[in-house]
């Protein structure tokens, strides 16, 4: 038992034996995977229902957690727990589901005492055990083998390395039926659209960018006091400048003007054109506003402009817009 006399650096050695012990015990999962994971996988696939995924104790919250990335990843999956599908939850499973069963020993009463109806039902049944002789490895249709060597645990007791093992094999399980499955980073952000990584993957410039009256452009033919207007109107510190089939030709910034006025340059009386930016950074409305970030970060600008295939100016944004939106 531990006290407060316990040496600092036997809490340090107990903390690393630990990371060892689980590092090693995800490791050793590699050499172990073959035809019965690649059945699995092919199940995984194949299902028309749900996915239906099962366990006590902390092999339970394992599960929870399988079940969950499989939902976000393209397979439709959902927890279930053993000891209320003896009391009426069994009626979730349908014959198209595949049933996912994690139980450390194999032995888990609950889930044994389920496994004849999920049968019956005609879903497949998939175990994930760390017994290859245990019932509920010999009954299933594939078993897939999450065993350790050891727990973590100094007594080898609580479920440590196990669990880290099965959540490790639920994960590549997870993460071989998306690639299979040709799911796509956009698809990913489909099943989060409330948080940041839905805005990072699925909002576009197009989205954001200020277009029709509230983009700010010029003519080339223009005073460079026309563009500063037009710049101060619309307030985003640049205008773009176009031709007069409305292709781009330059943009003028805040950050321009200060430069001119540096160089003794009469604001009154110069053309835009003649102090104007000429070949700007652009990107496509069709874009990921993502992009957008990327590109003003890499050339350390703070306003981007969007063109399409020929050229032509269709909008502008900057990145208070981006900010805003909660891509950056």
């Amino acid at each position: 038992m531990t006290s407060p006399e316990t040496p600092d650096s036997d809490i340090l050695d107990l903390a690393r034996r630990t990371l060892r012990i689980e590092a090693e015990a995800v490791t050793a999962l590699t050499g172990r995977l073959g035809a019965d994971f690649v059945r699995a996988v092919r199940d995984l696939l194949a299902c028309q229902g749900r996915v239906v995924v099962s366990g006590m104790g902390k092999s339970g919250h394992v599960a929870g957690k399988i079940a969950a990335t499989l939902a976000s990843t393209g397979t439709p999956a959902f927890f279930m727990h053993p000891a209320e599908a003896s009391h009426g939850d069994l009626g979730m499973i349908t014959g198209q589901d595949v049933v996912l069963a994690l139980s450390n020993s194999g032995e888990s009463p609950e889930l044994v005492s389920i496994v004849s109806l999920i049968k019956r039902k005609g879903a497949r049944l998939i175990a994930m055990t760390g017994n290859a002789n245990s019932t509920l490895a010999r009954e299933a249709d594939v078993h897939l083998d999450a065993g350790v060597a050891q727990e973590a645990c100094p007594h080898n007791l609580a479920p440590t390395a196990s669990t880290t093992a099965a959540l490790a094999l639920g994960d590549a399980l997870a993460v071989a039926a998306l690639y299979a499955r040709g799911f796509t980073a956009e698809d990913f952000a489909r099943t989060h659209p409330g948080g940041s990584l839905g805005r990072r993957l699925l909002v576009h410039v197009r989205d954001l960018m200020h277009k029709d009256a509230d983009l700010p452009v010029v003519g080339d033919g223009a005073s460079l006091k026309e563009a500063l207007l037009e710049m101060t109107r619309k307030g985003l510190g640049m205008t773009a400048i176009v031709d007069g089939e409305g292709r781009l030709a330059g943009i003028f910034t805040d950050g321009d003007l200060r430069r001119l006025l540096d160089q003794d340059v009469d604001v009154r009386t110069a053309r835009i054109i003649e102090v104007m930016k000429r070949q700007p950074r652009t990107i496509s409305a069709d874009a990921l506003a993502v992009e957008a970030v990327h590109l003003m970060e890499a050339a350390k600008i703070n306003g981007l402009l969007a063109v399409d295939a020929g050229g032509r100016l269709t909008g502008a944004l900057n990145m208070h817009d981006l900010l805003k939106a909660g891509v950056v």
